[in-house]
């Protein structure tokens, strides 16, 4: 007789679960498209103008993105520059594969990328 599988292991529930936490916000979901579609690192004010948002709440969200390393962030002078980070996002459709119980896709050879500073 198989055995059925079980579920994840907690501490990679809980991993995935922040993840996708910080996804269940439709603003949230604009700036992370933003980001990506836009491909360069854009300020908060012009994050604020693209999402038609008051300032405090897109930091916030900003906050909740960075947290979780979907977003990269880097001072230059007064303002704060966010992009995404590719190796977050390119991960996250391999989780939704894995807490689904779905084999997981082959992956592409990893880019040299630093998580560091932009460019």
């Amino acid at each position: 007789m198989k055995e059925l599988p079980g579920p994840l292991d907690r501490v990679m529930a809980a991993e995935y679960a922040t993840w996708f936490k910080a996804l269940a916000d439709p603003t949230r979901i604009q700036i992370v498209s933003l980001l990506a579609r836009r491909g360069v690192p854009m300020n908060v004010g012009e994050i604020v103008a693209a999402v038609d948002v008051v300032q405090s709440t897109v930091s916030a969200h900003l906050k909740v993105l960075a947290e979780v390393r979907f977003l990269l962030s880097e001072h230059r002078g007064t303002a704060t520059y966010y992009r995404i980070n590719d190796a977050c996002v390119d991960c996250f459709p391999t989780a939704a594969d894995i807490v689904m119980g779905r084999p997981v896709p082959a992956q592409p050879a990893p880019a040299a990328q630093s998580l560091g500073a932009l460019p």
